[in-house]
C-alpha cells in the first residue's frame, strides 16, 4: 500500500510533528522490519492518512493520534516515494 495524492502535504504534516529529523538519524532497516511485523497497522495509518485527500491539518491531526513507531514508517514511506519520484523524474 503506498500513500496517495499529494506526498508533499504529508511530508509537511510529519515535519511540523518533528518527525522527520528523528527519522533521519533511524535504521531504517529496523523501521521497515517493524512494518513487516505489523502490516496491519501500517495499513490501516496509511488509509486514514489517505482518506484526508492531502489536507494538511487533517493529516496533522490522523498523525498526531499514532504512537511514535507507526508515525516513524510512515516518514520512510514518505521517504521512500519521495525517492522514487524524483528517480523517475531524473530518468525522463
Amino acid at each position: 500500500m503506498f500513500i496517495q495524492g499529494d506526498l508533499q502535504a504529508v511530508f509537511d504534516a510529519l515535519y511540523s510533528l518533528g518527525a522527520i529529523d528523528p527519522v533521519l538519524k533511524e535504521d531504517w532497516k529496523q523501521l521497515s522490519d517493524e512494518i513487516a511485523r505489523s502490516p496491519q497497522d501500517y495499513c490501516q495509518a496509511l488509509t486514514l492518512i489517505n482518506s484526508c485527500a492531502g489536507n494538511r491539518d487533517e493529516i496533522v491531526q490522523k498523525l498526531a493520534a499514532f504512537d511514535r513507531k507507526t508515525i516513524n514508517c510512515i516518514a520512510v514511506e514518505v521517504a521512500r516515494e519521495l525517492a522514487e519520484f524524483t528517480d523517475r523524474k531524473t530518468l525522463h
